[in-house]
């Protein structure tokens, strides 16, 4: 069709919303130029991803945010003009005006205008210090205000709230406090016991959470010092953060005599429409169904529907479901369906592990053949299975608490990703069902999630469906009778397996070379700790040298588990537990210099945490000089060799476990793994050292010792497995070598044993076969590879000590002074907790 001839249309709103709309139109288009379009942004850049925008400050840049670069634009015709919001709307000219005066006509206008931080009424709110949390310039802003406050507060605990309070611990902030006006944090999305657990995990990572607190004052003379609330009460702060909800930008719809709620928000029929047909409102300024839809996916679909509408397609806007799954500063939570359905109209179910911070909850019908609704807290593994479950009203087992339990026959409860129906949505943010997927991975070949991302959007979104995308892969070849082979990510077209031979082979020994050698791109989160892991499995080299550091997860790059309030732990290796007076009083002294709060671990050693980052260095330095090497608490690595007293001691032991158990820890000390690695050595039956609990454990007997394999503990504990019986030592060891290497060869990145061996084909009988038979003749190699690692072993914080280049990176800023000012004290962080639990 002629260009002269299109239509034109005006979109009033750049962010993800609005893009969307675009890339929807421009697609339903394909060659064809039935529409031109004129798009106006407010903010000064390009739409990004407001999903993940917390990642701004792990890390990511606004281009990584970025969803479409400029380019892309100009290169489907689309005319974009950035800092400058429509100001006014002349329905009778059907014009629009920009700020900066531009004057477009328009056929259609689309309003994407979203929504603003609802910002309540309170005296002081316009102090310095206090920030919303909406937008990239809002984190800028927040990030630089940050380096001079020291204790920082959010207003409001729901979903925004509890990710600006994740902003707060990533700057480094001394304390940080959210205050919520309801008796629960997330009331919207889970129950009072849901919230206790959350509340609990949030609390044990650094914040401090205060419920059921109104907010009256902000307090201070031009800027924040404080917050006052309706009890009386006051709490100290120098930066807040609202996030107290949102508001919907209608303000230029009233203006332009457009149809609005009386709570605001544009109101629209079920095809989008307003009360202008000339006019469309799509995502969070829209209200549709009676209510406003704050999440991606609903606002995704309005795009698409608005799309279909002007392609002449028939298609409306359904009520949404508005289920949602969320990693809140690493604790899963999500709800689904109706999570609040109460007896007796439902049945409910409940699974509660305080210990373990877990918290599951499902509601199902009276009958017990449909579920309901349901909340997830600590362990949302089965999150997406169980919200298509609920959607597509799929019959239960005749158990139903199988569906969260897993069923007591060792099957998986329910028929898997498989049996869902073909209409089921796998993605809801780009609305796409089981049987397109099953289409582009069937018929189309896109059988990764890198090319489902490219043929379907899938993934593209939230990334929730992701884990069932790769199901579906596994079930569809599967079905085909095809190999599936799991790959690293996009960026690496290997396995981990495959890509741990490559890079021995060829021996390179930087993430770079690898990159270009074998992958493409700049990599992501997912490959760069895991080709670390391979970098350090095989050359055992320091892990901060070269351009390894900035690929190691946040915690190897400090050597120290960061923990609440910023700060970080250090713990010295303390082998079997055994450790001699001198030593103590070395970590007694270290402690006291420092300010450290002390804990004996149930690894049987001496944790040491409150430090600061500047202060890791010398710290060290001071143990070092004393005899201690690196723990590695921070490393997926071997952590302890946990050791009875043995028959040194014990009257019922049968041999030396305290010995044994030393000489192991130091063998294995620097070995490098796919994940954790704890082990235990008791002295006899009595299992004092519970070594069947562990990745490797060893019981003596009285011919000599038992050597089990692949057992561990967490939220799903698993016995270890009998590998070898009344073994000598050097048999034991020996075994173990071959054991372990085989492992770190050929386990998935962040799989532990238990689950490694689970997925083994052949199980525990062709581990047999493999470490203890030699049936695939390699034990030899794995025996070579695993000496090399012991004789290349060198402690990395003492490496750091001796180097000033490597020193370097333990300051937080460049010019951070050598000596502090000896003015400025700093407070037990475990006696201000203790003080406050005393008030």
């Amino acid at each position: 069709m002629n260009t002269n001839t299109s239509k034109h249309v005006v979109v009033i709103g750049n962010g993800m919303v609005g893009y969307k709309f675009c890339e929807k139109l421009v697609a339903k288009q394909k060659d064809r130029q039935l529409f031109t379009l004129t798009v106006f942004g407010e903010e000064p850049r390009v739409a990004y991803d407001r999903v993940h925008l917390s990642a701004y400050f792990a890390g990511k840049t606004a281009e990584d945010l970025t969803l479409a670069p400029t380019e892309w634009y100009a290169e489907h015709g689309i005319t974009l003009h950035l800092t400058d919001p429509v100001v006014d709307i002349d329905r009778d000219r059907k014009e629009v005006r920009s700020h900066h005066g531009l004057v477009v006509p328009y056929d259609y206008l689309v309003m994407a205008t979203g929504s603003g931080a609802f910002v309540p009424p309170l005296a002081g709110v316009e102090k310095d210090g206090v920030f919303v949390y909406r937008t990239i310039e809002d984190l800028e802003l927040i990030q630089s205000y940050a380096r001079r406050a020291r204790k920082g507060a959010v207003l409001g605990g729901g979903l925004l709230g509890l990710e600006a309070a994740k902003a707060l611990l990533d700057l480094g902030l001394e304390e940080a406090h959210v205050v919520e006006f309801a008796p629960r944090l997330m009331p919207r999305q889970i129950d009072d016991a849901g919230s206790g657990i959350l509340q609990r995990q949030l609390e044990s990572l650094g914040l401090n959470i205060h419920l059921s607190k109104s907010t009256q004052e902000i307090t201070g003379y031009d800027c924040i010092t404080g917050m006052k609330f309706a009890d009386g009460t006051h709490l100290e702060v120098d930066m807040l953060v609202i996030s107290a909800g949102i508001r919907p930008r209608d303000e230029l719809a009233k203006s332009a005599g457009i149809d609005t709620h009386p709570r605001g928000g544009i109101l629209v029929d079920n095809s989008l429409k307003t009360s202008d047909s000339s006019i469309f409102a799509i995502g969070e300024c829209a209200v549709a169904h009676h209510m406003i839809y704050g999440l991606v996916a609903p606002g995704y679909e309005m795009a698409d529907v608005v799309a279909s509408q002007l392609m002449g397609e028939t298609k409306e806007f359904k009520p949404f479901d508005m289920s949602t799954k969320l990693k809140l500063i690493g604790t899963d939570v999500g709800s689904f369906g109706d999570p609040f359905a109460a007896e007796p109209s439902c049945r409910t179910i409940v699974y509660e592990n305080k210990a373990k911070g877990v918290y599951k909850r499902i509601n199902v019908s009276a009958d017990g053949k449909e579920l309901l609704g349901g909340i997830l807290v600590g362990d949302a593994e089965q999150y997406n299975m169980l919200l298509q479950t609920c959607k597509n009203k799929t019959i239960l087992p005749p158990d139903p608490e199988d569906i969260i339990l897993g069923s007591r026959g060792g099957e998986e409860a329910g028929a898997g990703i498989m049996g869902l129906p073909d209409d089921a949505i796998i993605c809801s943010c780009e609305a796409i069902t089981k049987a397109m997927l099953c289409h582009e991975i069937g018929e189309n070949g896109n059988n990764s999630v890198d090319a489902l991302k490219k043929a379907t959007k899938a993934c593209t979104g939230c990334g929730g469906c992701t884990p069932m995308v790769k199901d579906l892969i596994q079930g569809v070849m599967k079905e085909k009778g095809v190999y599936v082979r799991n790959i690293l990510c996009e960026h690496f077209n290997y396995t981990r397996q495959e890509l741990l031979d490559l890079v021995k082979m060829n021996g390179l020994k930087t993430y770079t070379e690898t990159l270009n050698q074998f992958g493409h791109g700049d990599g992501c989160e997912i490959c760069k700790p895991a080709v670390a892991s391979i970098l350090a499995s095989l050359w055992n080299e320091n892990i901060l040298k070269k351009d390894r550091a900035t690929i190691q997860d946040s915690n190897d790059r400090f050597l120290a588990n960061i923990q609440k309030g910023g700060t970080y732990s250090v713990v010295p290796r303390v082998a079997g537990g055994e450790i001699t007076p001198e030593k103590l009083i070395v970590l007694g002294q270290v402690a006291q210099k420092y300010g450290l709060y002390t804990k004996i671990t149930g690894g049987q050693r001496i944790d040491l945490f409150g430090a600061h980052v500047g202060d890791l260095p010398k710290i060290w330095e001071e143990l070092i000089a004393a005899g201690f090497e690196s723990g590695h608490a921070y490393g997926k690595s071997l952590r302890t060799v946990k050791s009875c007293v043995g028959s040194t001691w014990c009257r019922f032991g049968v041999q030396d476990s305290v010995t044994f158990a030393v000489e192991l820890e130091n063998r294995y000390k620097g070995l490098r793994s796919p994940h954790k690695l704890k082990s235990g050595v008791s002295g006899c039956t009595r299992e004092c050292a519970e070594a069947q609990s562990k990745d490797f454990g060893i019981i003596a007997t009285e011919k000599g010792w038992n050597l089990y394999v692949c057992g561990n503990g967490g939220v799903k504990p698993q016995h270890a497995q009998l590998l070898a019986s009344d073994v000598d030592k050097e048999t034991c060891v020996r075994l173990l070598d071959r054991f372990l290497m085989f492992y770190v060869k050929t386990a998935d990145p962040l799989t532990r044993t238990a689950t490694w061996l689970n997925k083994l084909e052949g199980g525990m009988t062709y581990l047999k076969a493999v470490v203890v038979d030699d049936v695939l003749g390699i034990c030899a190699d794995l025996e070579r590879e695993m000496q090399l690692i012991v004789d290349t072993y060198a402690c990395e914080w003492k490496e750091v000590v001796e180097s000033p280049e490597l020193r370097r990176r333990f300051s937080h800023f460049v010019n951070a002074p050598e000596v502090k000012d000896p003015t400025v004290q700093f407070e037990s962080m475990r006696d201000q907790v203790r003080a406050k639990e005393w008030a």
